[in-house]
C-alpha cells in the first residue's frame, strides 16, 4: 500500500482536457457578464429596480450553443420583452465566434475544401461545421473581391504586368473552362501592386478589354511598359487601351514557344543560347548573337529559328530601358508563384459552382500571396527617370 502523500501522475491528456473545459467556463461566464451588461443596457434598469427611465422588461433567456477555438459552450443569452435578445456581444444568430469564422477563411483559401473543412473542425474544437456553413463564410470574401476591384490606383505606375490562367467553373448551366486574368503593376515607390483580377469566357480581347478599362477608370497612368504573353487578344486590346505603351514579350515564353519546335535531345543546348541571347549587355550585341545562332541552326532547325526571328523584335523591347530593371521586364515570371499558388487551390476544388465563387476565391488566394510584395522594393524608379532624362537629352 502506498504512502497517503503520494499521487498518482496524471495523464498529460486528461490535464489538457481539464484545462480546456476551465477555460471553456470562463469563456462562458465572461460572456454572461457582457450580455447581462449589455440586456441593463436596453431595459434601462437593474434587476427589479424602479426607476422612472426603465425603456423594456427582462423576459427570461434561452441556450444558445457557440464554437470557440476551445471547442462549443453553451450560453444563456437574457433577452427583453420588446427589443428581444442581447446580441452586441455574440452576434445575432451567431453559431460560431469570429476566430473560427477566420479559421475557416484561412483553411478554404489555403486548400481546404468545404468537406474538409469540417473535419478540421471537429479535430480542433470537437465541433464538426457544415458544408454549408463553410460556404457561407466563405461568400465573405466578396468585400475583398469589391475592395480590389473599386481601389482608386494613386500615382503613376510604370511597368504594368498582365497574365492569365485557365480553370473550369459553371457557365450557363454548364462546366466551362475559364480564363483568370492577372494584372500587377510596380508603381511610384517601385513596389509591386497586384490591381486587378477579372474572369472572362476565353482569354480575348473583349475579356482583356474589360480589365483594362476598370484599371483606366480606377487611375491607372504613366504606364511605360506592358510585360505580357504573345497573346492576339490581349496585344489587341493593349493597342486599344494603351495606344501609346509599347509592349514587351514574355521571354521565357517565347523561349518555350520555340523549343516546341526542337528534339528533346537538343533542347537542353539550344535553351542555353538562345538564353543568352536576351541575356546580352546591348540590343545591337543580342542581334550579333542571333544571327549566330541562326545561322549555326537554320539547316537543322528551320521552324525553331524563324520562331525566334519572328518574336526577337517584340521579346527585345526591354533593351529600351534602364540596365538594371531589364531582370524584371524580361518575363512575366514574377506572376509564377501566384499562378503556382492558385492551380493549387484550383486543383483541390475541381470545378468550381459558378463564377462568383471563382472570382471570390482567386481574388483571396492573390492578395494573400502578394501580401509578401510590400517588404521590398522591386525596381528603383528613379533609375527610370534618369533614364528618360538621358534619352531626352
Amino acid at each position: 500500500m502506498g504512502n497517503v502523500g503520494e499521487f498518482a501522475a496524471v495523464p498529460q491528456e486528461a490535464m489538457e482536457q481539464d484545462l480546456r473545459a476551465m477555460l471553456r467556463g470562463a469563456i462562458r461566464a465572461s460572456l454572461e457578464v457582457f450580455l447581462q451588461e449589455e440586456l441593463r443596457a436596453l431595459v434601462g434598469a437593474e434587476w427589479y429596480g424602479r426607476v422612472g427611465g426603465r425603456r423594456d422588461r427582462r423576459n427570461g433567456a434561452y441556450e444558445r450553443r457557440l464554437l470557440t477555438s476551445l471547442g462549443a459552450i453553451d450560453v444563456r443569452v437574457p433577452r427583453a420583452r420588446a427589443q428581444g435578445v442581447a446580441s452586441g456581444v455574440v452576434g445575432r444568430y451567431q453559431r460560431r465566434t469570429a476566430e473560427v469564422d477566420a479559421l475557416l477563411t484561412a483553411a478554404y483559401v489555403h486548400g481546404v475544401s468545404h468537406r474538409k473543412a469540417g473535419a478540421l473542425t471537429d479535430a480542433l474544437m470537437g465541433k464538426r461545421v457544415s458544408r454549408s456553413a463553410v460556404s457561407r463564410v466563405a461568400q465573405r470574401l466578396d468585400a475583398q473581391v469589391a475592395a480590389l476591384q473599386g481601389a482608386p490606383i494613386v500615382g503613376e505606375h510604370p511597368y504594368l504586368y498582365l497574365n492569365a490562367t485557365f480553370l473550369h467553373a459553371r457557365w450557363a448551366r454548364t462546366v466551362e473552362s475559364v480564363s483568370a486574368l492577372v494584372a500587377y503593376a510596380v508603381g511610384p515607390d517601385g513596389h509591386r501592386r497586384l490591381l486587378g483580377v477579372t474572369l472572362g469566357a476565353e482569354e480575348s480581347e473583349a475579356s482583356w478589354s474589360v480589365l483594362l478599362e476598370q484599371l483606366q477608370q480606377r487611375g491607372l497612368t504613366g504606364v511605360r511598359l506592358v510585360i505580357a504573353d504573345e497573346h492576339a487578344g490581349l496585344a489587341a486590346a493593349v493597342r486599344r487601351w494603351l495606344p501609346e505603351v509599347p509592349r514587351q514579350r514574355c521571354t521565357v515564353h517565347l523561349m518555350r514557344n520555340v523549343l516546341t519546335q526542337v528534339p528533346a535531345r537538343l533542347r537542353p543546348r539550344v535553351g542555353r543560347e538562345v538564353a543568352a541571347v536576351f541575356r546580352a549587355p546591348s540590343r545591337a550585341a543580342a542581334q550579333q548573337l542571333l544571327r549566330r545562332l541562326v545561322a549555326r541552326w537554320a539547316r537543322e532547325l528551320p521552324e525553331a529559328m524563324a520562331c525566334l526571328e519572328q518574336g526577337f523584335a517584340a521579346a527585345s523591347v526591354f533593351y529600351g530601358f534602364p540596365a538594371a530593371h531589364w531582370p524584371r521586364l524580361r518575363t512575366t515570371n514574377g506572376l509564377e508563384p501566384l499562378h503556382g499558388e492558385i492551380q493549387r487551390r484550383i486543383r483541390a476544388v475541381g470545378a468550381f459552382p459558378d463564377r462568383a465563387s471563382a472570382l471570390r476565391l482567386i481574388t483571396a488566394v492573390a492578395l494573400r500571396t502578394t501580401t509578401v510584395w510590400g517588404d521590398r522594393q522591386y525596381v528603383d524608379v528613379v533609375l527610370l527617370a534618369q533614364h528618360e532624362v538621358a534619352q531626352a537629352a
